[in-house]
């Protein structure tokens, strides 16, 4: 039996493992389905510190095909100032801002590129809100793929500058991030070019479960009782539900069920909070974003309605947070536990926060909040809100004065 195989994520409908992702009966997703072979905890002991240690849990066949930045296996931060502030026993911050390219993209990024070259393929792209566009780009110029990068042309300049320092080609469309994800396909099927996040889907996907390991892993194999996830496309929730769920089925976990799954977005793009509230199965797609949460401005999310079957399954909820909440936020994790977080690590501590104060988490859960992007990508937004420094002569005694 082959260790991996496609299933359609809505008739079920069985693929071999190839360079496809729709189902071509019902024209639904398809995920990797595993045959997997006998792992205990001791299998991942002693290796290397990267999401590269759960390899037999991910899709490649061959070591050798492996592109590789060194991502993964960051930090779990136990947050006793912030826990105390919210009134919090056990927070953790899961914090993937401190990846190589600064945000839980290079999970996603690295398997599928990983996957590329499996297939022999000949470039790669994406389309992104920016991290991603950061993510790809480094992970193809470490294995030697031309890059297409289709992004609108609003996105944060740090994250075009990082994108453009990789090499890669960068196309900054006039219009939204669904405009940029619209022509991506287009050419990205044309072109024969692999886009990491639409043709390259089933095995992109399955990068973000590993932010399910390795929390599972950093907390002695226990399982959590709240995840707040911030929410753009929907990919990473989804994802991190399925790494939880295979960990349960090879015996490194016990029961999930009683997970609560939070899906966190920002005002302005929430249109997956939007359906829960309404308590509707229809996710009603945001025509225009408006947040300073770029990297979540996804109008259309792909899972959207997979991240509604998820909270439903995990006793879950959804929430938004405003532009000043979220601005707060970056402000309160930055000054309790000394982590920068860009607004959509922002979006997850307020929608925290929120939780807290409606009375949906409790004061023991254990509680982990990931924070997946760092805020020297977005610094724009986070000017607007802070004091600007008093340019000051050189001279010690006026300075003295001033040195409380």
């Amino acid at each position: 039996m082959a260790r991996i195989s496609l299933q359609c994520r809505e008739c079920k409908k069985d693929y071999d493992s190839t360079f496809k992702y729709i189902c071509d009966d019902c024209f639904g997703p398809l995920d990797v389905k595993y045959n997997f072979p006998p792992v205990t905890k001791d299998t991942f002991t002693n290796r290397e510190k990267t999401y590269w240690r759960y390899f037999e849990l991910l899709p490649i066949e061959n070591k050798s095909n492996i592109v590789s930045i060194d991502a993964g296996m960051t930090p779990l931060t136990k947050a006793e100032k912030l826990g105390e502030q919210l009134g919090l026993k056990n927070l953790y911050i899961k914090n993937d801002s401190v990846n190589p390219t600064f945000s839980f993209k290079d999970r996603p990024a690295g398997v599928a590129i990983s996957k590329a070259k499996e297939f022999g393929m000949s470039a790669v792209g994406c389309a992104s809100t920016g991290n991603l566009a950061s993510a790809t780009a480094a992970h193809a110029a470490k294995g030697g793929f031309p890059c297409h990068i289709f992004a609108p042309s609003n996105i944060e300049m740090a994250k075009i500058a990082q994108a453009l320092s990789y090499g890669a080609n960068y196309i900054a469309v006039d219009g939204t991030y669904d405009d940029a994800n619209r022509i991506a396909a287009q050419i990205g099927d044309s072109k024969g070019i692999g886009v990491v996040n639409i043709n390259m889907r089933s095995y992109y996907v399955e990068g973000s479960k590993t932010l399910a390991y390795e929390v599972a892993e950093q907390l002695n194999w226990q399982v959590p009782d709240q995840l707040i996830v911030p929410v753009g496309s929907g990919a990473m929730l989804n994802a991190i539900c399925k790494g939880f769920e295979e960990l349960q089925s090879v015996s490194l976990l016990g029961d999930v069920s009683n997970m609560h799954m939070i899906a966190a977005q920002p005002h302005g793009c929430a249109p997956v909070v939007d359906a829960f509230k309404k308590n509707s199965t229809e996710v009603i797609p945001v025509e225009n974003p408006d947040t300073v949460a770029k990297s979540l401005a996804i109008g259309d999310p792909g899972d959207g309605r997979y991240v509604l079957k998820r909270l439903q399954q995990y006793n879950g909820f959804a929430e938004e947070s405003n532009n000043q909440e979220i601005l707060d936020a970056i402000l309160l994790l930055a000054k309790t536990e000394g982590i920068f977080t860009e607004p959509a690590g922002g979006v997850s501590v307020a929608v925290l926060q929120k939780m807290v104060e409606q009375g949906k988490i409790d004061a023991n859960d254990k509680v982990v909040c990931y924070v997946t992007g760092n805020g020297l990508k977005a610094t724009e937004s986070i000017m607007e809100v802070l004091q600007k420094p008093t340019v000051m002569k050189a001279d010690v005694g006026e300075i003295s004065a001033v040195v409380n």
